[in-house]
């Protein structure tokens, strides 16, 4: 007859229930992304074309690509692997630096081999004090970013979203554009790392067709 171990069954349990207070902690922790803002949609008092001008910056792009990786831990099971994009060249402190730059007018090249795929284009923005006889001081600065046929937008590392409410900065729809809120009210030497990560599609259907900007800009409300 086997014997009961009573202390066993207790220590298992608080085991269990340990690991998942554990989980839960860390779940709650998890840093939340910036909330997303609503631009205006008011007429601008300025716009800059960032498709001819970048406030003296320059872009860098790359073609991403969906890698192979093995299921989660709590994968259903029968699912042996799971899928990725490299780079993730949205994040903070990510290195372009072996990026080829192309001009502003390059954004309207066709990219890819065409049907789907992904680019990623980054630049850095620094507000000037006057663009032309436009003060930018306490203006809002909003980014346009119009990629054929989807884009993410990345400001200073971040991709701010909310699940369940209107996130400028994650896909819009096809051929839509997103309009993400830079600042409130900048200043002349305000600085913003930009990265919008591009789709072409459908992606379901494989479009024949390649990747492009329609519209890049920064509009500024006064």
């Amino acid at each position: 007859m086997r014997k009961k171990h009573p202390g066993r069954r207790i220590a298992c349990a608080a085991l269990t229930v340990l690991s998942m207070m554990i989980a839960t902690v860390a779940v709650a922790q998890a840093p939340q992304p910036p909330e997303p803002k609503i631009p205006p949609t008011l007429v601008p008092s300025y716009v800059v074309d960032l498709m001819t001008a970048a406030f003296e910056g320059r872009w860098k792009t790359m073609e991403a690509k969906i890698v192979e990786g093995p299921a989660l831990p709590n994968a259903m099971p029968g699912y042996k692997t799971s899928y990725d994009i490299t780079p993730h060249a949205g994040e903070a402190g990510f290195d372009d630096s072996s990026w080829p730059a192309i001009e502003a007018k390059g954004l309207t090249d066709r990219r890819g081999g065409g049907k789907v795929s992904f680019f990623w284009f980054r630049t850095n923005l620094t507000i000037p004090a006057k663009i032309g006889n436009f003060e930018t001081a306490g203006a809002k600065a909003v980014l346009t970013a119009y990629v054929d046929d989807y884009a993410e937008v990345w400001v200073n590392g971040q991709m701010p979203r909310r699940a369940g409410i209107t996130s400028p900065a994650t896909i819009q729809g096809f051929n839509i554009p997103n309009r993400v809120v830079l600042a409130d009210s900048v200043k002349a030497g305000d600085r913003f790392q930009v990265a919008i990560f591009g789709i072409n599609g459908p992606i379901s259907v494989a479009p024949a067709n390649f990747l492009f900007f329609r519209q890049a800009s920064i509009e500024f409300y006064k």
